[in-house]
C-alpha cells in the first residue's frame, strides 16, 4: 500500500521535532517502542574499533579478522574455539552492561506511560534497564539461551554459569561489577577445555545459540507467551492514541517492526509513527502528517527531552 518514495527529515529543525515528540508521547495512551541494533549501537554496544580489540585482540591476531561480526562467521576448525570466541561475545554484549545509558532514559520518558517494547535486538538491555519484562517481546531470540543445534525439542537454556566457566577458563576474568577483563600483558587461550562444550540434555547434539538464523530457531513457551501478550496489547488498545516510536530500525527485518508499524500508523487517524534513526528517519507519504521522524543519534535526543 505504500510507495516506494519516502519522507526523510534533517536535522534542521531538530528541537521543533524533540518537542513535538514530547508532545506525542505526553498525549499518547500507549506506547508501542519498536526496537532495532541502532538503539544499542547508540547505548555504546559497538562491534568493532576500540571495543574489539579491548576483548578480542588476540583472535584478531590469531584468525585476522577485525570486527566482532566476522568473528562470529569465521569457520573455526573446532568447536573448543568456536566457544571460546562466542563465550566472550555472549559475555560482553549479553551480561554485560551497555556502556552508555540510553536504555535507562528511554524508560524514564514511559515508566508512566502504557507502553509495550518489541525489539528484534538479542542483548537483553531493556531488562537490564529494568524495563517490565511482561512488556517486552524479543523476536529475533535471545543470546542468554541455548538451543539444540538440530532441535529435538522446543526448548531452550539459560546459559550464564555456563558462558562465565567458558571465558574463566579462558584466562579472562570476571569483576566484582559483573564486567570482563581481558589482560592485554598475559597470553590467553582462544579455545575451551572439550568438557566445557555444550551438549544438549536430550540427544546429546552440540548446543547453539537461540537466534533467529534460519528455520531451527526455536520458539519455546516464553517466546509464544511474549507474542501473545504483545498480540493482546494491539488488539485491545486498537482505536486508542497509540504513538509507535520506532528507535534504530533498519532494513535487514522491516517485516518485524517497521511495515507493521506504518500500517498500524496508516489504519489508526488517532495514531503517531515517530521514527528516531541516525541516518534513516523515513516515514511514506501515506502516513506523512502523522509522523514525526528524527535523523541523529538516539542517546542525544533522547537526553533533550
Amino acid at each position: 500500500m505504500f510507495l516506494k518514495k519516502k519522507m526523510k527529515e534533517s536535522t534542521g529543525d531538530y528541537s521543533d521535532k524533540i518537542t513535538e515528540l514530547k508532545e506525542k508521547i505526553s498525549e499518547a495512551d500507549a506506547v508501542v517502542i519498536g526496537a532495532g541494533s541502532g538503539l544499542s549501537t547508540s547505548a555504546g554496544f559497538v562491534y568493532s574499533g576500540e571495543r574489539f580489540k579491548q576483548y578480542f585482540s588476540d583472535f584478531e591476531e590469531k584468525y585476522d579478522f577485525h570486527d566482532m561480526y566476522s568473528g562470529g562467521f569465521y569457520p573455526y576448525k573446532t568447536l573448543e574455539e568456536y566457544w571460546a570466541y562466542w563465550s566472550r561475545y555472549i559475555y560482553i554484549n549479553r551480561y554485560m552492561d551497555a556502556p552508555k545509558p540510553v536504555y535507562d532514559r528511554l524508560l524514564e520518558l514511559v515508566k508512566d506511560k502504557d507502553y509495550f517494547v518489541i525489539t528484534t535486538n538479542v542483548d537483553h538491555c531493556f531488562q537490564k534497564a529494568r524495563f517490565d519484562k511482561k512488556r517486552l517481546f524479543y523476536t529475533q531470540g535471545d543470546y542468554g539461551l541455548f538451543q539444540c543445534s538440530n532441535p529435538c525439542c522446543q526448548e531452550t537454556y539459560d546459559n550464564e554459569e555456563a558462558v562465565q566457566k567458558m571465558v574463566l577458563a579462558q584466562g579472562c576474568e570476571i569483576a566484582a561489577d559483573g564486567s570482563l577483563i581481558v589482560s592485554q600483558k598475559k597470553k590467553l587461550l582462544s579455545t575451551i577445555p572439550s568438557e566445557l562444550i555444550p551438549v544438549c540434555s536430550h540427544c546429546g547434539r552440540p548446543l547453539t545459540m537461540n537466534l533467529r538464523s534460519d528455520a531451527t530457531f526455536v520458539e519455546d513457551e516464553g517466546w509464544h507467551r511474549a507474542a501473545e501478550r504483545y498480540e493482546n496489547f494491539l488488539r485491545t488498545r486498537n482505536n486508542m492514541k497509540i504513538l509507535f516510536l520506532e528507535l534504530g530500525v533498519g532494513y535487514n527485518t522491516p517485516g518485524i517492526i517497521k511495515y507493521p508499524f506504518w500500517q498500524m500508523t496508516a489504519r489508526n487517524p488517532k495514531s503517531t509513527y515517530a521514527c528516531l534513526n541516525y541516518d534513516e528517519a523515513f516515514a511514506p507519504d501515506e502516513i506523512r502528517k502523522q509522523s514525526v521522524c528524527i535523523s541523529g543519534d538516539i542517546g542525544e535526543i533522547l537526553f533533550q527531552f
